[in-house]
């Protein structure tokens, strides 16, 4: 039987939070946490998955699995409607990005069984194409409402740049490659995993009441998305000119105004860019939905460790479980691999 593979990343998104379904800019990067997906081609019409990090699940095409396996089967919907001859398949995945924890392991997952089940069926790589199939099967299949960026970002990356995306038509967003050249600066992105877990698809209030609350023009919702725009096009221009002090204070800035205006950030979040800016950070903030998952800081690569230790120690203080971190670069988009 035929098989072929891909792997897909995670994502960080630098700037830019919850301003993609807001017709706004994001500035994500791809990171080197990834999921590959190996697809082998059935005689059936069964569909097999199984996960390193989940229980595995089978039934047949068309059959809408509950948990986290109605992502795969979402992406083979959204793969069938987009008139690819999808076959029964068994499906296995591996990752090292932590579930629910804003590094979009979601749509890492999406994508790598869109490219593994592309390259199975011989069918050309439109990453656009397959990043929109990847949207669908989220948004539309599984039912979280989101706006579409992790899934380009997953898609359309490249080492040492970050993907600027304009989704003012959010039909057709505009991709641009900026180079994000961290070691070159001396710099690292310490990745702070919380502990803390949110789910986009839970429907109890949350990511969807603040999409809603936006797209009903509520002020302070309205307030963010307008000065994170903003920051995002003043750390692009920070970032060709060089001004990394500048992209820290944008960072902050960005993680107070998530907080205050729109209220997804959390007492954890909160504590490790506390932290992390105390311990001398150039800036922090939340990355991703919010509601727990990881926080970002800009710090210098010789006090990376300095400042993970100085969180730590914060924790401890505050009675909390110690926090998962990981220092990450810009790294390539999905692909298939042999």
């Amino acid at each position: 039987m035929s098989t072929a593979r891909a792997v897909a990343p995670g994502r960080v998104n630098l700037i830019g939070e919850h301003t993609d379904y807001n017709r706004g800019l994001c500035l994500p990067f791809a990171i080197p946490l990834a999921t590959t997906a190996t697809v082998t081609a059935r005689e059936d019409r069964r569909l097999r998955v199984t996960s390193d990090s989940g229980e595995p699940w089978e039934g047949t095409l068309g059959e809408k699995p509950t948990g986290w396996a109605s992502y795969v089967a979402g992406v083979l919907w959204a793969l069938t409607e987009s008139g690819w001859d999808v076959p029964g398949l068994d499906i296995a995945l591996t990752s090292t990005i932590p579930l629910g924890g804003g590094l979009s392991s979601s749509a890492a997952l999406e994508c790598s069984v869109a490219v593994a089940v592309g390259g199975l069926l011989g069918e050309p790589l439109d990453r656009r194409a397959v990043a929109e199939a990847c949207r669908r099967a989220e948004t539309e299949y599984v039912g979280a409402p989101t706006g579409g960026v992790d899934q380009l970002a997953s898609m359309l990356a490249t080492p040492g740049h970050g993907v600027l995306i304009d989704f003012a038509d959010p039909t057709a967003p505009v991709a641009t490659n900026v180079p994000l050249d961290l070691a070159a600066a001396g710099l690292t992105i310490l990745v702070t995993d919380t502990g803390v877990r949110h789910a986009l698809a839970d429907g109890d209030g949350g990511y969807a009441q603040r999409r809603a609350e936006a797209e009903a023009g509520m002020p302070n919702r309205v307030r963010h998305v307008r000065t994170e725009n903003e920051r995002v096009r003043a750390t692009v221009a920070a970032v060709e000119a060089g001004d990394w002090t500048g992209v820290g204070t944008l960072l902050t800035a960005s993680h107070v105004s998530l907080r205050d205006d729109y209220e997804v950030s959390v007492r954890e979040l909160d504590l490790t860019v506390e932290a992390a800016l105390e311990a001398g950070a150039l800036g922090a903030r939340m990355t991703g939905g919010g509601f727990g998952g990881c926080a970002i800081s800009l710090v210098h690569e010789g006090r990376a460790g300095v400042v993970r230790n100085d969180i730590d120690a914060a924790y401890a203080a505050a009675g909390l479980p110690r926090p998962v971190h990981h220092q990450v670069v810009p790294a390539e988009g999905a692909r298939s691999i042999t």
